[in-house]
């Protein structure tokens, strides 16, 4: 059995993400990340991301933050593999 998860993270969220990690970790400027994230991160997420959502069995809000999401799924992933390994 396959499960497809889309995992949604509000937008704010997720530019804020990158623009710590990529100052702090990668040596980047704010100006650089902020028109990379305009010009090219954004319009693909919109793009190619956004559009899987219709393709998941389940939307995950909040991301790795919905605690009762991770349980359910962590739940379900374990009854597949002890179906399947007795």
């Amino acid at each position: 059995m396959d499960i497809r998860l889309y995992v949604g993270v509000d937008a704010d969220e997720r530019f804020i993400r990158r623009l710590k990690r990529d100052t702090r970790e990668r040596g980047r400027s704010v100006e650089s990340v902020i028109d990379q994230y305009m010009k090219v991160v954004r319009p693909m997420h919109l793009q190619f991301v956004n559009p899987t959502k219709k393709y998941a069995h389940l939307i995950i809000p909040e991301g790795g933050h919905n605690q009762v999401a991770i349980d359910l799924i962590a739940a379900k992933i374990a009854a597949i593999i002890q179906a399947r390994h007795g």
